[in-house]
């Protein structure tokens, strides 16, 4: 996946079938689901792929214990089948994870129990294990720092963990495989419109350049997640809220808060969530929180309040108590979460299954929806686009698509940092191999190399320090301050390879630092 490669697909084609605005989880997977019916499909993303909600999420390819609790039986059993497809066509990022329920009551055992079962009977033939009712002594054995006093006993059930903006530019390679073209730092800045009022296409902007594009196409997606309505205010003056964005966050620890295979899994906090404690890329990710946002931005910032209350339940919990000083990292997510029909719900009550709405200009926008269900998600985009875009019949064929870099990978093969280029990492050895200065490593204390920043910047379309450290090689996620400690190196090889001065390569290095401050509790003092 090349840039000009990609620009020059942009130049030689007059009109496409599928449009698509927005490089996230839903985006993508409709850009590989259209190509890979044929659709002439290109996809254009204003800052980054994965930039926003689709690189921050809990790391959980999961059918969603707490929609069972809500009743909500069809998303469940959707999201759990796409577990299993998820699993069977990207094996490099997507694995088994165990998760224990620890119960400081007599009845909250059986409880769980039964309903992790019934979560087991809806996953069918595409579930990843039974669940069942474990002794305390076991639950202290698989969580060795769980909280014990007050414990009663434990249930063990079985789910998905990813890495999700990985899995984002790995869908991207695929579409471009089945020969959509791609363009991150592609902004829309208007839909063209005919006398009919029906949008045919889009203005975009190439942020680098400030080049401008017109882009024709029989259908037009908006998939800009907590942007939507920012699209929907270009589409038509009087338009109503169609999102809500919830902020969710996350804070990284040390791996020996939790020194276990398994995931933590708190089912009540003291407001009624869920909290999760997933081992990830050998740290500990404890998450996550649940705020309704008056407004988005391109970078949240985590909330004083929702800090706390991920530490104090984290305290709760764990019998080796993190505090602020161990915070590695700090990140936020803004879910787009289909606005209500009526005012006030909360957001625990707010659907998270996707909605697919038709303007009267055409403009087809897909609100909701979660990483699991990425692929339905575009399933029902490009049907519905089928049904009122008059785009020529095709069946979906992605149910079996492999991802790219897909490999069946066992937890040996996980012990090497590169697993999750599957496929490609012999091709990231040989890079190493051919210019022997690339083996250096990233940051003193990780095992990353230059070889990964090269790689990121010629065939993943890596353009920034941001796009390097945050979602192709997971640093700033991982380690914050290890992240600012590599951001020079990187900004360095950048430049060296993308043909940009000096000037470029210090402003690179401010814009990241005052980023990455964000993923710092403390805030990085220079």
């Amino acid at each position: 996946m090349k840039l000009n490669e990609q620009l020059s697909k942009l130049k030689q084609t007059q009109e496409w079938d599928v449009i698509i605005i927005g490089g996230g989880a839903s985006g993508l997977g409709t850009a590989l689901d259209a190509a890979s019916r044929g659709y002439k499909t290109i996809l254009v993303e204003a800052v980054d792929f994965a930039k926003g909600t689709s690189s921050r999420s809990t790391k959980l390819v999961h059918g969603g214990v707490r929609y069972l609790e809500q009743g909500d039986i069809a998303l469940v059993r959707e999201a759990l089948k796409e577990r299993g497809l998820m699993a069977q066509n990207a094996g490099h990022l997507v694995k088994n994870q165990s998760f224990v329920i620890p119960n400081y009551n007599w009845w909250g055992g059986y409880f769980y129990t039964l309903g992790l079962t019934i979560y087991d009977l809806l996953a069918g033939k595409l579930s990843l294990g039974r669940s069942k009712y474990i002794s305390k002594k076991k639950t202290i054995e698989l969580l060795p720092t769980i909280e014990q006093k007050g414990l009663v006993s434990g249930v063990i059930y079985q789910d998905g963990q990813f890495d999700d903006s990985r899995l984002a530019i790995n869908i991207a390679q695929t579409a471009v495989e089945k020969g959509a073209c791609l363009l991150n730092y592609t902004k829309v800045v208007g839909l063209v419109k005919d006398s009919n009022n029906q949008v045919k296409g889009v203005q975009v902007k190439n942020q680098e350049t400030g080049e401008l594009f017109e882009l024709k196409g029989k259908a037009i997606i908006n998939a800009t997640g907590v942007f939507t309505n920012a699209i929907m205010k270009l589409n038509d003056t009087v338009y109503k809220k169609y999102i809500v964005p919830s902020q969710g966050i996350h804070l990284v620890f040390d791996k020996s808060f939790l020194p276990s295979d398994h995931a933590l899994m708190i089912p009540k906090t003291s407001d009624g969530r869920v909290l999760f404690a997933v081992p990830w890329h050998n740290k500990i990710v404890v998450g996550t929180t649940d705020t309704l946002m008056k407004s988005h931005s391109l970078e949240p910032i985590a909330l004083e309040a929702e800090i706390e209350f991920v530490l104090e339940t984290a305290q709760r919990f764990l019998a080796k108590k993190p505090t602020r000083a161990d915070v590695l990292s700090v990140y936020a997510g803004l879910r787009p979460l289909a606005a209500p029909e009526e005012p006030g719900k909360s957001t625990k009550e707010v659907s998270r299954s996707h909605k697919i709405i038709v303007s009267d200009t055409g403009l087809i926008t897909i609100t909701g929806g979660k990483w699991t269900t990425y692929r339905k998600i575009a399933e029902d985009i490009i049907d519905k686009a089928i049904r009122v875009r008059n785009l020529p019949k095709k069946k979906c064929n992605t149910e079996h698509v492999a991802i790219h870099g897909h490999k069946v990978t066992n937890t040996k093969d996980r012990e090497n940092h590169l697993y999750i280029y599957g496929t490609d990492i012999p091709k990231i050895m040989e890079l190493q191999n051919q210019e022997p200065e690339l083996k250096e490593k990233l940051h003193p204390n990780y095992q990353y190399t230059m070889a990964e920043v090269a790689w990121a910047i010629r065939y993943e379309m890596a353009r920034t320090i941001d796009d390097v450290l945050a979602r192709r090689v997971r640093l700033l996620f991982l380690d914050a301050r290890a992240a600012i400690a590599s951001c020079e190196k990187v900004a360095q090889l950048l430049a060296k390879e993308l043909g940009h001065d000096e000037i470029w390569t210090q402003n690179q290095i401010e814009e990241f630092k005052t980023l990455a401050n964000g993923f710092l509790l403390s805030g990085y003092k220079k």
